[in-house]
């Protein structure tokens, strides 16, 4: 299949284009072409590795420049569009909103329609397919009570970010059943891994640990959250593009939840373990609370058993392995991350 990839130099995006590459080249010719705003969460360094290959295009552009979208898919050929790009950081929405609407409901319509064009011209081929990459958190937070929500669990976005991913997700949903668009929506969990900008919160508490300073946790800590390896996420995504239905949706969440604190310390424990050399030990004598964010939702979980038996999935890389991987790939990766520590004291994840 021949890809377009939007956002395909951020966190999620670029840890998918490897994962596409390095699981595709055993089978046939992997083609990708990844268009990325390149904002300050997007970077060209996340590609670098992969320049090389003769069927990678990166195209720097924006999701709302319809006469773009436009160009590519035809001239490219794109079978599928694998859509991460988005803006996603809650704490930016609540700062300013603007652009989490312009990029996530505005930019995907425009994606939408330029392929629905395209498509149609091109005889509304079956295997044609638009994968939304979406969030748990547009289902608000979750009461103790519920064990775990499933697909068809009730729309809360209780931030920003959450009601423009929400609305977007209805767009998608809307070309399904209007215009039998091929589309499938995946809500996942939080994401961790390599490549993942410093404001969140497993990045930022281990560089703040590398470097010694304070590890900020937002009010109590006891915000729990499910968290799925990155490259799992990827694996999870491969299945929907390759075996999923058009107009279905799939939660893609791991098998931990956690609280923010729990998690915190784990780290820290690990982070000790790894480094010998940290400017203070142990690590979480740094923990510091500070003052919630507002409107924080205390808790995420998904159920993730439609995927599991209708495609075959399940998350394989456990948290404690995951946050090792994490931990091994920052503290080796000095020249990605350096250039990006100088981030406001407010912005924290």
């Amino acid at each position: 299949m021949r890809l377009l990839v939007t956002g395909g130099a951020g966190f999620i995006g670029s840890n998918f284009v490897h994962y596409w590459f390095r699981q595709v080249s055993r089978l046939g010719e992997p083609f990708v072409v990844v268009l990325d705003a390149l904002t300050y969460a997007g970077r060209g360094e996340n590609l670098e590795s992969l320049e090389a290959d003769v069927n990678l295009y990166f195209v720097h552009g924006d999701i709302c420049d319809r006469p773009l979208l436009d160009q590519l898919l035809r001239q490219y050929d794109i079978d599928a569009i694998i859509h991460f790009a988005a803006e996603s950081h809650v704490d930016r929405s609540i700062a300013g909103p603007a652009p989490f609407i312009q990029t996530n409901f505005v930019g995907t319509f425009t994606l939408l329609e330029a392929f629905r064009v395209y498509w149609e011209e091109q005889q509304s081929p079956a295997h044609y397919r638009f994968i939304h990459v979406s969030t748990d958190e547009v289902f608000g937070t979750i009461p103790p009570e519920i064990a775990s929500v499933t697909e068809d669990y009730p729309y809360q976005p209780n931030s920003p970010y959450a009601a423009s991913k929400a609305g977007s997700d209805h767009l998608v949903r809307s070309y399904y059943y209007t215009y039998k668009l091929p589309t499938i929506i995946t809500s996942a969990s939080n994401n961790y891994g390599p490549y993942q900008y410093p404001e969140k919160l497993i990045p930022l508490m281990i560089l703040n640990s590398l470097q010694g300073k304070p590890l900020p946790v937002y009010g109590d800590g006891q915000q729990v959250r499910n968290w799925i390896y990155v490259e799992d996420h990827c694996q999870a995504l491969v299945q929907v593009l390759l075996k999923g239905l058009p107009g279905e949706r799939y939660n893609i969440g791991g098998h931990t939840e956690i609280p923010n604190l729990e998690l915190v310390e784990q780290l820290c424990d690990r982070i000790d373990e790894a480094a010998p050399q940290l400017p203070m030990r142990p690590c979480r004598k740094l923990i510091t609370f500070v003052k919630d964010r507002p409107g924080h939702d205390r808790r995420y979980t998904l159920d993730s058993s439609k995927i599991r038996d209708e495609l075959g999935w399940l998350p394989q890389v456990s948290l404690a392995e995951g946050l090792d991987r994490t931990i091994t790939w920052y503290m080796t990766h000095r020249t990605w991350w350096e250039p990006l520590i100088n981030i406001p004291k407010d912005d924290f994840y």
